[in-house]
């Protein structure tokens, strides 16, 4: 049987939900955060842009010269916020959760044009890919189970932080190693689905909701893109418990269970699902977008929208426009942008949410580097 990990009731992690799949390309091409970032840019950055005039390196579209800026400062203080362990925490009241925090700020590095192997966090990304791999169970869980509450958020976070690290592994002995992880952990996700077809805080709870489901299906989907098998089954039974948690404005419940509101975050959420399952065209995307754009902009005040949730609901709204079209993109990035360096402290960090730095730090390093196109499981 599952050892669970501890249950100490709602905390911070209901609140943790994270990010985008959708096809994966090559892996083998990355851009450092404050360089030139194109479809075919070159691992290492380009050294003769703008050589000529003495210009500096072409930013992204999007990335100002005060955004990059920004995103270079954030990444300095985030791995000067990792542990000697190679992990990252909250330092929060209600735990640390490292194996959330560590595989969200590894997915920030990864963003920031970093490997296990190249870049210049490339000793802190492979610290904490050492840290979940240390915590990597045989029986499919990651988590830290003696610290750690609501073990499933971590769980699908590591998942999907190894499994972009896979890709770009090239020691062929650790490589392996990750694969195993991977493979063992779907296969406790697999387990862990409840007869609904979502998934809840604990591997053997048989409960379930919005933001624990999404987790899941999104790193499943991480998994296949790099070759593990995954269960078409438990993929399907996911999908069809988003659609049955619909309400008829388009938005998500907490639960299938639940009558309750919409709730904007798991919404978006849930379109990146869909959008994952390759839906862009599924009416539910359409109604479940008209229901965002009024609730989650980039106003941090328009707190009656996302009930505290600012950070959590944007990194899933703007992995959603950046793959809706370049007009949706071009129509909230902008705002966000400028928005997230005006909240940035002047230490570098984000609280994030009342989360922590670690949390608000990660959450917004990785919606700033969108546009470098360094994550394959965020790309168009």
């Amino acid at each position: 049987m599952i050892r669970a990990c501890r249950n100490i009731g709602p905390s911070i992690m209901a609140a943790l939900a994270l990010l985008v799949c959708c096809n994966a390309p090559a892996y083998s091409q990355v851009t450092p955060a404050g360089s030139a970032a194109s479809d075919t840019s070159p691992a290492e950055p380009p050294a003769d842009h703008g050589s000529a005039l003495n210009l500096p390196p072409q930013l992204p579209p999007g990335i100002t010269p005060a955004a990059a800026d920004s995103i270079q400062r954030g990444l300095r203080v985030l791995v000067s916020l990792q542990n000697r362990d190679g992990s990252w925490r909250t330092g929060g009241s209600s735990g640390g959760y490292p194996t959330a925090m560590t595989a969200l700020a590894g997915l920030a590095l990864l963003a920031g044009g970093n490997t296990p192997t190249q870049g210049a966090y490339a000793e802190n990304v492979s610290r904490g890919l050492s840290y979940l791999l240390s915590v990597a169970r045989r029986d499919g869980l990651i988590a830290s189970v003696e610290e750690e509450s609501h073990c499933m958020h971590g769980h699908g976070f590591a998942m999907l932080f190894l499994s972009q690290c896979y890709g770009m592994e090239e020691d062929a002995q650790r490589r392996a190693q990750v694969g195993l992880a991977l493979q063992r952990a779907v296969q406790l996700t697999a387990r862990s689905q409840s007869a609904a077809g979502g998934w809840l805080y604990t591997p053997d709870s048989n409960g379930d909701e919005g933001s624990v489901t999404v987790t899941q299906v999104q790193a499943l989907r991480a998994c296949r893109n790099v070759g593990i098998a995954v269960p078409k089954r438990v993929i399907d039974q996911a999908m069809q418990y988003l659609e049955r948690s619909l309400n008829e404005d388009g938005g998500i419940r907490y639960q299938v269970s639940d009558r309750g509101p919409s709730r904007p975050a798991i919404t978006a959420a849930a379109v990146a699902c869909w959008y994952n399952a390759g839906l862009y065209d599924s009416p539910h995307v359409a109604a479940a977008l008209r229901f965002l754009k009024p609730r989650l902009t980039p106003d941090p005040n328009n707190d009656v929208h996302h009930f505290g949730h600012y950070f959590y609901g944007h990194l899933y709204l703007a992995q959603v426009l950046y793959q809706t079209s370049q007009r949706e993109w071009e129509g909230y990035f902008p705002a966000m942008r400028d928005a997230l360096i005006r909240a940035q402290e002047r230490d570098g960090t984000w609280e994030g949410d009342a989360v922590g730095p670690v949390y608000g730090t990660s959450v917004a390093l990785i919606i700033l580097q969108l546009p470098y196109k360094n994550l394959p499981i965020m790309q168009r």
